[in-house]
């Protein structure tokens, strides 16, 4: 069995920018502090939702570093280092291990893609040439290339490859992942409204979006499920579906942000490509808010 990095729910964390798009520092350690006190169980660095793909290297590394020493160990703090270039991946893994993350998160190589062979070299390149722990990211809506559950179980084998965050959408695809590999990789969901059907087959949590805004929700949702009160986790889990799936209702981290920012988090907007959302969708957003009554 390998130790686990996190157990519960850790935030797909925003990276709040300034109104000239550099990075605000001020905001993201207000953020850190934020989810340290409302039972946030790790914090996911610089990953989609953090707008990685428009952070340069530099920007990159020194957004973890901050996010490291605002933490002090209080959390775990995995640090996304994925690539569709192996060589860079490695090199962006081997950053954030001397920075000091506790896991690497590496999303599949996308554009190029490669075959489920392609995939295994890639991640064993990656994983015996660093001490980090890594949690694969399976996300083949954004990159055209999807693990197959005897892919992970291959994964599986390697010392260093510890989890994977699974947003394939596709839930009996993981029930017979967790089957092949057992304790040997463990499993969190990388789709919100997905988060209870994976506790259920066995998974150790969630990597949430959501959790941005209601990170005690989603801590309290997953603690549930494991301390055995199963209804309770449940009830969250239905009563919330409906914010998890307007999180997605445009390109993310786009209706995230916005929700922050209606609610007072200064996180700013995302980089282009993302623009901001239209006013239909806009409205719709704060419809939603407001039947939640997180906003008046």
């Amino acid at each position: 069995m390998k130790k686990l990095i996190f157990k519960g729910s850790g935030v797909a964390l925003v990276t709040p920018m300034k109104d000239d798009g550099s990075v605000d520092y001020d905001v993201l350690g207000e953020l850190i502090d934020f989810h340290i006190a409302n039972g946030t169980d790790a914090i996911i660095a610089c990953g989609t939702t953090g707008e990685c793909a428009v952070l340069s290297h530099d920007e990159h590394c020194e957004a973890v570093k901050f996010m490291i020493d605002r933490v002090n160990k209080r959390i775990p703090v995995i640090a996304s280092s994925g690539s569709n270039d192996t060589r860079y991946a490695l090199e962006l893994s081997r950053s954030m291990q001397e920075i000091g993350a506790d896991g690497l998160l590496m999303v599949t190589p996308y554009y190029n893609k490669t075959s489920q062979a392609g995939l295994v070299k890639h991640y064993t390149y990656i994983a015996d040439r660093v001490d980090v722990p890594i949690i694969v990211y399976n996300v083949p809506s954004r990159t055209g290339c999807n693990i197959k559950p005897e892919t992970y179980l291959e994964l599986s084998k390697h010392p260093n490859i510890n989890a994977t965050k699974e947003a394939n959408g596709d839930i009996s695809s993981v029930a017979k992942t967790i089957s092949l590999c057992g304790e040997n990789l463990h499993v969190y969901s990388g789709n919100d409204d997905q988060t209870l059907p994976m506790l259920a087959l066995g998974g150790k949590g969630v990597i949430s979006v959501l959790a941005n805004i209601l990170p005690g929700v989603m801590h309290k949702l997953c603690a549930d499920y494991f301390a055995g009160d199963i209804a309770s986790s449940r009830d969250a889990f239905l009563k919330n579906i409906e914010l998890m799936e307007a999180m997605f209702m445009d390109v993310n981290p786009i209706p995230i942000k916005a929700a922050m920012k209606m609610l007072g988090f200064k996180s700013g907007d995302c980089r282009l490509p993302l623009t901001e959302m239209s006013s239909e969708a806009l409205a719709k957003l704060t419809a939603l808010l407001k039947k939640y009554e997180l906003l008046k």
